[in-house]
């Protein structure tokens, strides 16, 4: 008996500690990200500088996020992945979304992450004027915010994309076709800009500097939006400290934008110049405000008309319906 007695006792002793060891399996991890993965999408512009450093710092993680992070070399290639369903957030520009909304109506404009202010332009060899630009060879990628641009300036001359020849290149591969001069014109951005114009001998001879023609946002659908809101005001509150930190011209959240860019701190530095960067406060006192002449308001506007101008839409757009800022504007 005492020997059956020293097995039950073992037998018991094996059972708690296995049921111990389960108990605290399942004990959450407190710095542990609780909610389900939101897949965020960026590409490579300089103005989303501010998710790649809040990927960096932690910033989604300390929020309780469980943030999927996916990175384009392509605007291209980033709206196809959201067509697909595969992307709750993307980082766009205000062309880039209307794009999407032409397919997806349930698609809404969320957050203003910034106005390009020189970083996007248009690079030229041998082009004095706007007039020099006829039946020129231009690379740039076929969406709507470069098309926007290209058109800006040839209508300065009273040209259209008709009196040049396009060919259909990503931002990364124009750049590289004009510092290669295998095309005299080419629609890009930084951080291929600059590189580029001392590349292929040539100079921009256009840029957004000054401008409000191309507006970088956030988009996601409606149902997400209305079945994460928490999830969605976290999200922002992490973005809004490393803007906050960009802004202040913090050393380590350049070098961690830099990290992913594929430059230096220092050329992160120099080429955010290029961008005016909003924070929340930003986007729930000016965004969304159509009695600030800073709005988005003006930009959705004038990129609403192009997108029916290039029977990109079929039918006029309603700004309205284009943007929800229920999510900034329900955040303190």
């Amino acid at each position: 008996m005492p020997k059956f007695s020293a097995i039950v006792r073992s037998l018991s002793l094996a059972i708690a500690s296995l049921l111990l060891v389960v108990a605290c399996s399942q004990q959450p991890n407190a710095n542990a990200p609780q909610s389900q993965p939101l897949v965020s999408a960026t590409n490579n512009w300089v103005g989303y500088s501010g998710h790649h450093v809040a990927v960096g710092k932690n910033f989604f993680k300390d929020e309780k996020l469980n943030v999927q992070d996916l990175f384009f070399q392509s605007n291209t290639e980033q709206i196809t992945s959201f067509l697909a369903g595969k992307v709750d957030l993307a980082w766009l520009t205000s062309g880039d979304a209307i794009q999407i909304l032409a397919k997806d109506p349930t698609v809404k404009i969320i957050y203003l992450v910034d106005y390009s202010n020189g970083a996007d332009g248009i690079l030229g060899r041998d082009i004095t004027s706007p007039q020099d630009a006829k039946g020129k060879t231009v690379g740039r990628e076929d969406i709507l915010f470069q098309k926007i641009l290209l058109e800006a300036y040839l209508q300065k001359a009273g040209l259209t994309e008709k009196d040049v020849t396009i060919k259909n290149l990503a931002a990364a591969d124009a750049a590289a076709a004009f510092g290669a001069k295998r095309v005299d014109m080419a629609v890009s951005y930084e951080p291929y800009l600059t590189k580029a114009a001392k590349q292929g001998a040539g100079e921009v001879v256009f840029s957004t500097k000054g401008t409000n023609l191309i507006a970088d946002v956030v988009i996601a659908r409606e149902p997400l939006i209305q079945s994460r809101k928490t999830d969605l005001q976290a999200y922002f509150r992490a973005v809004d400290k490393a803007v906050q930190l960009l802004n202040a011209n913090d050393p380590e959240a350049f070098k961690i934008s830099g990290a992913k860019l594929g430059v230096s701190g220092d050329e992160v530095k120099e080429q955010l110049q290029g961008a005016k960067l909003f924070d929340l406060k930003g986007n729930q006192t000016v965004a969304f405000n159509k009695a600030d002449p800073n709005s988005l308001i003006g930009n959705l506007e004038l990129t609403a008309k192009a997108a029916y101008d290039f029977k990109i839409v079929p039918q006029p757009l309603k700004v309205e319906s284009l943007y929800d800022d229920s999510i900034v504007k329900s955040m303190s």
